[in-house]
């Protein structure tokens, strides 16, 4: 059965009733002038939804989204380039129903960052859009979303499936979380637990019922698979199906020892190799994405929900001595589909190799900034923090190839309250 976890859980071996109804972005007071203007112009486009796939370990691009077919063995490794619905894009063999589907949703092929090469900072950078500074913790844009749009139907309005991030490799801020924005915007988690769910707030029970994948018919069940990432994406869609207005989906919420995207080919910590991509990781990320999509379109959803996926780098072009990938910041790929983003686009491009941006380099706060833009967020808002300090919602301006012409943040003025 579908159950709840929290890091007020985890600490108190409990959560009340009230830490129920404020956990998750359940609490919605206290806004600003500002923030509530922010919140009414996001309202008045509508219901706004975003399920953002994390492709924990940080997914070879040459592998999935940006194939280098003419690239010298070493670098363009074991697969081959199809053509996609597309035509002149190509994707690796290992995603052929993705490629069918590739003028459902845009990729973005030139994403990059300077910070440190560790799982961390560059989550950090994916998921909140900046670098963690001492200890000053940037909120995730989950937990802004949270904070500014609240929450609908009772439900929570940011949640993170199955839970939020555990053992990535190093003891740091991954930026999944609420951070200085305080625990009334901390993600809702679900966790397949055997407790019995007693004594929960209304709104927390209507949201582990949206999470119950289960419940679903069982016709349906089958076109996601049955794996976890399948079950979890399912969830994802009946959520913001019921009103959670910020899914984040975890393929993996841990790395060490299991087979994950992070391909190093180190059996002491980091088995997975290209053949996992072959047969394990790409076959079930091309078939629930697939699912997802064509899901969110059948319902008449895909308009008005942003599916990203991506993950926190990319690999090394060129393939280590054990015939796998390391970590590579340089340049990656990411998938947008929905909430008005056109379909069939490729922004920015990688070099020959795939090592650095050949064209249109696109950061990660510039990611940050889209989602929030597509959500219906006004960026030239302001957040405030509980200790007062307000800070800029991103810092940078949403991918214009993407949105169009969006209105870029006032990084420097400060919305009056």
């Amino acid at each position: 059965m579908v159950a709840v976890a929290s890091e007020l859980e985890q600490r108190s071996g409990g959560v009340s009733r009230r830490d129920f109804l404020r956990f998750g972005g359940l609490g919605v007071l206290g806004l600003t002038a500002a923030e509530q203007r922010a919140r009414a112009e996001a309202d008045g486009k509508g219901m706004r939804r975003c399920i953002f796939i994390m492709m924990t370990g940080g997914a070879s691009h040459l592998e999935t989204f940006d194939p280098k077919p003419a690239a010298p063995a070493e670098y363009r490794g074991p697969f081959k380039a199809i053509p996609t619905a597309v035509p002149g894009v190509h994707f690796a063999d290992t995603l052929p129903l993705l490629a069918q589907r590739a003028d459902k949703f845009s990729v973005i092929r030139s994403l990059t960052h300077d910070a440190a090469p560790l799982h961390e900072t560059s989550q950090q950078l994916l998921l909140s859009g900046r670098l963690a500074s001492g200890s000053i913790l940037p909120p995730s844009v989950g937990s802004m979303v949270a904070r500014l749009l609240g929450s609908a139907n009772d439900m929570p309005a940011y949640a993170v499936l199955p839970n939020v991030l555990g053992d990535t490799g190093v003891n740091m801020w991954q930026g999944q979380r609420s951070g200085e924005l305080g625990v009334d915007f901390e993600p809702w988690q679900a966790i397949i637990a055997d407790a019995a769910e007693s004594a929960v707030a209304a709104p927390v029970t209507r949201a582990g019922a949206a999470a119950n994948w289960s419940a679903e018919p069982e016709s349906h069940r089958r076109d996601y698979g049955d794996s976890d990432f399948a079950h979890w994406c399912l969830a994802a869609r009946r959520m913001v199906e019921q009103g959670t207005r910020f899914v984040t989906v975890n393929m993996f919420d841990s790395l060490p020892e299991r087979i994950t995207w992070d391909c190093h080919a180190n059996p002491e910590f980091a088995p997975a190799t290209l053949a996992d991509y072959r047969n394990i990781l790409c076959p079930d990320f091309d078939r629930v994405v697939s699912a997802l999509l064509d899901d969110l379109e059948n319902r008449g959803l895909l308009e008005d929900t942003l599916v990203v996926a991506t993950g926190e780098f990319g690999r090394t072009p060129r393939i280590n001595a054990n015939g796998g990938r390391d970590h590579w910041t340089n340049v990656w790929s990411a998938l947008v589909a929905g909430g008005g983003i056109p379909g069939g686009q490729v922004v920015g491009a990688s070099d020959a190799r795939g090592m650095f941006p050949a064209e249109r380099p696109v950061s990660p706060a510039e990611l940050a900034a889209t989602v929030l833009h597509s959500l219906g967020v006004d960026l030239t808002a302001r957040l405030t923090m509980p200790s007062g300090t307000e800070i800029a919602l991103a810092d940078a301006g949403p991918i214009e190839e993407l949105v169009g012409g969006a209105v870029s943040p006032a990084a420097e003025s400060v919305a009056s309250a």
